[in-house]
């Protein structure tokens, strides 16, 4: 298949190959992690071999959740030996933006990496680089003139998210120092 326009969304990494019969264990950067299994096709691009960096897609044909609940494999289409998985170690996987079903409520990490960051007194604290999950809420990675970790707590830290402008309005004072 030939690679469309479309953005592509890092949603996992094949990190191993499970088994004899072309299965491989996934990396998922989705949440719940089992969520990566409820997109089809998949978009992979390797480190090596003979689409080096280049996105081609692969249909999954099943995929779960072994080892008591701490491993995530998958039986991709085509892949039916161990020496064919091992082919795909490293790739990441990624999905069309299309394929997501959101919500104008919804947002996802990958829409507020890039985003200019102000303070409720207009003061641009930088630009969104990142996000940490931290277990009680995530935390966004801002770096710029006031580089800063900011938990992502609406309506108490972050005053507003303008997706279409790349803008976060966050409560947020600088400390006395900077």
């Amino acid at each position: 298949m030939s690679e469309i326009s479309e953005e592509k969304l890092i949603v996992g990494q094949i990190s191993g190959v499970f088994g004899v019969k072309g299965w491989v264990k996934i990396f998922s950067h989705t949440e719940p992690r089992e969520n990566i299994f409820s997109y089809s096709p998949w978009w992979v691009r390797c480190p090596s071999g003979p689409r080096k960096g280049e996105w081609h897609a692969v249909q999954l044909l099943d995929g779960k959740i072994q080892q008591g609940g701490k491993a995530l494999v998958a039986l991709l289409e085509n892949v039916e030996d161990r020496d064919l998985a091992r082919e795909y170690m490293g790739c990441e996987i990624a999905i069309n933006r299309s394929q997501l079903e959101n919500s104008a409520e919804e947002m996802y990490w990958i829409d507020l990496i890039g985003c200019q960051v102000k303070n409720q007194d207009g003061v641009v604290l930088g630009e969104v680089t990142g996000l940490v999950e931290t277990g009680a809420h995530d935390v966004l990675r801002v770096e710029g003139e006031h580089p800063d970790l900011i938990p992502f707590v609406m309506d108490e830290f972050i005053l507003s998210v303008d997706i279409a402008n790349k803008l976060i309005c966050v409560n947020w004072e600088l400390e006395e120092d900077q």
